[in-house]
């Protein structure tokens, strides 16, 4: 809320006129002060005139031929000083928030982001060493609230939004593999079906997940229905599910992670796997990006591909052919 006591100086072009007492206090002159500003004498002194009203006391007085500030004019000159130097930090600020290389960015992501995310958004701030940025790892329910609260500046799921207030753009491949225990009776098989799948016991995601909606639809389209053991709400859990020997899963291939860190976990060799699927980079309907938002997603798209490729080529060791 406004305070009282600047609502007369809002009423008027008070920054115009704060312009033209400046240029006349400094120089002494009102004829010098309109020349300076590339303005007619007659329109500088309705300025003047106008300020002065504002005011509500005399800025300027005459002595003789001299032109002086009088005690308010003092005032309120130095007051200018104080307001155009604010004036000048905003516009600062702003050009930051014009700018890729500084600003602040809020990333969100679905939780089997955060295998690759981090690393990502990490070689953007390499190149932008100024951008503040931060990161939320949540499950899809949760970003979907966040992203109907807008409490970031983009999200990332792993399978499409199918809805009207929200941009999404596919941004970068996720392939779905289909995962087991190094020892599964089908770990040497090969060109698997899915109906032989879904006779295993299948490990998935809690209702809502990204990666249990395509899961799902997959077998939908197949007229099948997978034989559910478990849901687990992480994706590590359901790694170590799979390891205890519990059953299969289809998940992202980047829940592997780039390091080896899981020798048992394999990817069988199944018909139409790994199952073409992509990220996707969302955002609410009438969000003003920032540059630095527009940025990041310009960087996601050309170069952090390629990033995302050689962390596949890392983990190639997953596939069967290797076990």
């Amino acid at each position: 809320m406004l305070q009282p006591g600047i609502r007369r100086y809002l009423k008027h072009g008070t920054l115009p006129q704060l312009r033209v007492f400046e240029a006349s206090a400094r120089l002494g002159s009102l004829t010098r002060a309109a020349d300076e500003l590339h303005i007619a004498q007659p329109t500088a002194s309705v300025q003047i005139k106008k300020l002065t009203e504002t005011v509500g006391l005399p800025l300027f007085e005459h002595v003789g031929r001299h032109v002086y500030l009088t005690d308010a004019g003092q005032r309120l000159y130095a007051g200018c000083h104080d307001i155009f130097r604010a004036l000048s930090t905003l516009d600062e600020t702003l050009n930051g928030l014009r700018a890729i290389g500084s600003g602040h960015l809020r990333l969100a992501v679905c939780s089997t982001g955060k295998y690759f995310a981090p690393r990502m958004l990490g070689a953007f701030l390499q190149r932008h060493p100024d951008v503040e940025a931060s990161l939320e790892i949540h499950n899809r329910k949760t970003l979907i609230e966040r992203l109907a609260n807008n409490e970031d500046d983009l999200y990332l799921f792993a399978s499409p939004l199918d809805r009207e207030d929200v941009v999404t753009q596919a941004l970068l491949p996720n392939p779905l593999v289909v995962f087991a225990r190094d020892d599964h009776p089908l770990a040497k098989a090969r060109q698997i079906s899915l109906e032989r799948i879904a006779a295993e016991s299948f490990l998935t995601r809690e209702p809502g997940s990204g990666t249990r909606l395509l899961a799902t639809k997959l077998f939908e389209q197949r007229g099948l229905s997978p034989k559910i053991r478990m849901e687990l709400s992480t994706d590590e859990a359901i790694k170590e599910a799979i390891l205890a020997g519990l059953g299969v899963s289809i998940m992202s291939r980047f829940t592997l992670g780039r390091e080896a860190e899981t020798p048992r976990l394999i990817c069988l060799d199944v018909e139409g796997f790994p199952l073409e699927n992509h990220w996707h980079i969302v955002y609410p309907v009438g969000k003003q990006l920032s540059a630095t938002a527009r940025g990041f997603m310009d960087f996601a798209r050309l170069e952090a591909k390629g990033l995302l490729m050689d962390e596949l080529r890392v983990s190639a060791k997953i596939e069967p052919s290797s076990t």
